[in-house]
């Protein structure tokens, strides 16, 4: 029994030995569902399958990509009648045992959501980011993978609610941009595209992948470096991957003002991509 709330209730089996609610322990996977599909289904089950493994758990011999594709469309068709939408898998260690675990064994949880377009789209609104610095984050190997260790991020969207922001950009403790709180970030500076390293500490975005290559395969500029954050000013253009929301330009940062020319030429062609 717990008590939630003032209520004494019985401990949900959800609740029971769910280290990632206690400690964090866990990882997850957001994906994006086209046409009872999920898209670039692949890099996100070897995300997930390298994040599981970075934490120590028990991978089950079970936990087969087509395992896992079913058991995301299973509560998404229930949950929905769309063919399109978005799925959230959460895995994290089911142990009893305080920091040291007694096991290594995981569960997992999945939960959706409807996505009322099919394609990927722009928000219809300006998107507006400054640097969030109150806290930094960490450039190891551990801040690459999706785990729920989210505070700085959270802080960070609660800093950009506060200040009439709809984004905010991440540094790390070297002070040179990582990313979004919710997305990998992207300059454009003439015919170059530019975007930070896995050594700053951003994610290792799936979404971020492919739009590298989809840059490659159309002969654009693009390369991977470090990014200080006054090469912002100098930039033609900014935007934001995620595996849901696809390319999202920014329009203002500070009293700069941006174009998305290039951006919308990458949608397009991201777009095209997944028909």
């Amino acid at each position: 029994m717990v008590n939630f709330n003032g209520e004494i209730l019985p401990e949900s089996s959800q609740l029971s030995n769910n280290r990632g609610f206690y400690f964090g322990d866990s990882v997850f996977e957001s994906c994006r569902i086209k046409s009872n599909n999920i898209l670039f289904w692949e890099d996100h089950y070897f995300r997930l399958m390298s994040s599981m493994r970075i934490m120590r758990f028990n991978i089950p011999d079970t936990f087969t990509p087509s395992f896992l594709h079913d058991e995301i469309l299973k509560i998404h068709n229930h949950n929905s009648d769309l063919d399109h939408g978005r799925a959230r898998i959460s895995v994290y260690r089911s142990s009893s045992g305080n920091y040291n675990p007694e096991s290594n064994d995981i569960s997992y949880i999945i939960k959706t959501s409807e996505i009322h377009n099919n394609n990927y789209e722009f928000l219809n609104k300006d998107l507006r980011v400054d640097l969030y610095k109150n806290y930094l984050i960490d450039n190891q190997l551990i801040n690459t993978i999706k785990s729920n260790n989210k505070s700085i991020n959270v802080l960070a969207s609660i800093y950009a609610s506060e200040n009439d922001l709809d984004n905010c950009i991440l540094l790390n403790k070297d002070r040179m941009i990582s990313e979004f709180i919710n997305g990998n970030l992207f300059l454009v500076k003439d015919d170059l595209i530019i975007t930070p390293n896995l050594n700053s500490g951003c994610l290792d975005g799936v979404m971020r992948k492919n739009i590298i290559k989809i840059l490659h395969d159309n002969n654009f500029n693009v390369i991977e470096a470090d990014l200080k954050p006054f090469e912002i000013i100098s930039a033609n253009e900014m935007f934001m991957t995620n595996a849901v929301q696809g390319i999202q330009p920014i329009k203002y940062y500070r009293k700069k003002i941006f174009s998305n020319d290039v951006t919308s030429k990458l949608l397009s062609l991201l777009n095209t991509s997944i028909n």
